[in-house]
């Protein structure tokens, strides 16, 4: 087992993280701002170490200051988190050219999934069934693009290769749009990502976002564990996520997870990962793959029992999986809210001292988060403040949990989201099951 790691990340996935390695009884090492002293899992750790000023480019993307720490401190490995490095192929290699280990893939494969051109390649060749698209770039011959959305049929979306978060895309509804977008979209992904690369898809006008978690190990070993559904989605930013996603039947589960695993082995892939999918009418199409573990990741281990951060860091150690897909068995039913410091009706970041906290509690409840009493809320990061899991033997039981922790949940001093949550909750077509990626702007308005 690995005997000391760096946790390269802040807020509750450190903490996350840290609780993981003292279970395994690895060492710790936090790296922190000198906005984020009094994180509880720096607190907490073996050693920490201030890695600079509170801007993320000072501090948590400062490469040479992450590996300078692992140096200092005598540590063997870096986790990433989720976020900031945690997908950056550069930060991995430059983490392995130094002598550690990075706990994730290898960078090559970050560098293949992270050009979404070249994952659906990647994907097609796997078997991973794919939105209907260009098969590659769009290059300037205008005569062929338009040619192109013919061929697909619209709307089509243009999307940035180096693009993610929801950035970098453009629903075309008409040709007479087309090539304006093609360019527009071009300048912005030049200007965002350093890559004015954009290839066509096919745009679906109700999809659901399913996503499938995997493992691998990097020795033939890939498993699946089940489907997530994040549909419940504003400004592509999830807000609400649960698992197994309604509606999706054994065939299916075993059909998708199946050839998640088969590209896995395709792609010599290694640790935790994430495949997304649109869903619509029947039908799964790939949207991209996350090298990394995931903010959802708990609805996970709770319908199947898996640690998945101590498995990232088994793997990391050279071990082969703990588990064999027929050891994966999905039980009962998880959801997770997404507690964020903010104005619930108008999203305004809410930083600040929290005065008064108390978590929720009960049967089925999980409360994955970094803060407490007294503690001072930053201006500078995310403002997701800590994660509310629910879990039962069915979704009904597990949203009616969810209704009641979140109801028991007190953080005074700050704003924050529970109120937006409990109107989701309410809402009968959630509580049907099977909603769409749109569905919770159409509800609060914003189309």
């Amino acid at each position: 087992m690995l005997d000391k790691v760096v946790i390269a990340n802040r807020g509750e996935i450190a903490l996350r993280v840290l609780r993981a390695c003292k279970e395994l009884g690895i060492k710790t090492v936090a790296v922190h701002s000198t906005a984020d002293r009094d994180l509880k899992h720096v607190l907490l750790a073996d050693e920490s170490v201030c890695i600079g000023e509170p801007a993320a480019m000072k501090s948590y993307l400062n490469v040479p200051r992450i590996i300078a720490a692992a140096e200092v401190t005598g540590a063997v490995a870096i986790h990433p988190g989720y976020g900031f490095l945690s997908e950056n192929a550069d930060f991995a290699e430059q983490v392995e050219q130094s002598g550690f280990i990075f706990i994730g893939p290898k960078a090559d494969t970050i560098r293949v999934m992270g050009d979404k051109v070249e994952a659906i390649k990647a994907m097609k060749k796997a078997g991973v069934p794919c939105v209907p698209g260009s098969d590659g770039p769009l290059g300037e011959d205008d005569a062929k693009n338009i040619a192109i959305a013919k061929r697909i049929g619209y709307p089509v979306i243009i999307k940035a290769s180096g693009g993610g978060g929801g950035r970098g895309m453009r629903v075309v509804h008409a040709e007479d749009e087309l090539l304006q977008s093609i360019q527009m979209t071009r300048a912005e992904a030049g200007a965002a990502f350093n890559n004015d690369m954009v290839y066509m898809e096919k745009y679906l006008e109700n999809p659901r976002h399913i996503e499938v978690q995997v493992l691998a190990d990097g020795q033939g070993g890939a498993i699946h564990l089940g489907e997530r559904d994040c549909s419940m989605q504003r400004r592509h930013q999830k807000v609400i996520e649960e698992a197994p996603a309604p509606g999706i039947t054994e065939e299916m589960r075993k059909f998708i997870g199946e050839r998640c695993c088969r590209a896995c082995l395709e792609i010599d892939y290694r640790g935790a990962g994430t495949f997304e999918f649109l869903y619509e009418n029947g039908e799964f199409y790939f949207i991209e793959m996350n090298t990394r573990i995931q903010v959802e990741h708990p609805v996970t281990e709770m319908v199947t029992g898996v640690d998945l951060i101590k498995e990232q860091l088994r793997i990391a150690a050279g071990q082969p999986l703990s588990f064999k897909q027929d050891d994966i068995k999905l039980s009962g039913h998880a959801m997770e809210c997404r507690i964020n410091a903010e104005d619930p009706d108008t999203f305004v970041p809410s930083p600040g001292t929290i005065e008064r906290f108390h978590p929720p509690g009960g049967l089925g409840i999980r409360w994955d988060s970094h803060i407490y009493s007294g503690y001072k809320v930053p201006p500078h990061y995310d403002s997701m403040i800590g994660k509310l899991i629910t879990y039962g033997e069915n979704r009904d039981v597990a949203i009616a949990r969810m209704r009641n922790a979140l109801g028991e949940l007190v953080v005074d001093g700050i704003k924050t989201n529970p109120p937006l949550h409990q109107k989701i909750l309410a809402d009968e077509n959630f509580q049907h099951g099977g909603t769409n990626i749109h569905y919770l702007e159409k509800k609060l308005g914003m189309q």
